[in-house]
């Protein structure tokens, strides 16, 4: 027997990985990154094969790491986790600076930049290793971790995240709204079924149409 629930108890942060998309950035969100060496410093992400930044990443040869915090505007978990950038510009509206020829998200602690020196490939995964180019902080904030954008955020995971588990949702008594693209539970004063029409998910940025009592 499997119990994936236990791979909950190792230590995950919640990252925006970028790269270029020909001359338009893009990115997604990760959670499965790591420091591989010291000197030089290397760095490893794993991506799904389904994620269009996976591509794009192979293409260009670099990608950056934007490290989020509890504090970071929880709509870029919307945009970059929920998203694909075959569909849209994610960076559009999206406060950023340029590195080494990509875009990070400045609403972040800080970031490192990577040129791919190699990779291996999974069944569902590819894991890119990347030589640091530039790395720098930015602004104060306790970095996200996953069990945070769980139990606080009360987010879930995009099936293509490493470590997504497929979860079973107790419905309470008194039932809840919850939004079936991210898990985004509304919590307002307001009675839901009051809230304008115009109310969209502020974790995912879709419509009140896509919330379901549970």
């Amino acid at each position: 027997m499997i119990n994936k629930n236990v791979f909950r108890n190792l230590s995950y942060g919640v990252y925006v990985i970028s790269t270029m998309d020909g001359d338009k950035p893009t990115g997604c969100v990760a959670n499965s990154v790591m420091q591989i060496t010291s000197a030089p410093a290397t760095f490893a992400v794993s991506m799904n094969h389904d994620n269009y930044t996976n591509a794009c990443i192979q293409k260009s040869g670099k990608f950056s790491v934007s490290i989020l915090t509890e504090q970071s505007d929880q709509g870029l978990i919307g945009i970059f986790g929920f998203q694909s950038g075959k569909d849209i510009n994610k960076f559009e509206n999206v406060e950023k600076l340029e590195k080494e020829g990509l875009s990070i998200v400045a609403d972040s602690c800080g970031y490192i930049v990577c040129k791919v020196i190699d990779k291996m490939e999974t069944n569902t995964h590819t894991v890119f290793l990347g030589e640091v180019i530039a790395a720098d902080a930015l602004k104060e904030g306790n970095p996200m971790t996953y069990a945070y954008y769980h139990n606080v955020v009360k987010g879930k995971s995009p099936k293509n995240a490493p470590t997504y588990v497929e979860e079973t949702v107790e419905v309470p008594k008194e039932g809840k709204w919850v939004c079936s693209v991210c898990g985004y539970e509304y919590k307002g004063e307001l009675p839901f079924e009051e809230v304008p029409e115009e109310f969209v998910c502020p974790l995912c940025k879709q419509p009140k149409s896509k919330f379901e009592l549970r």
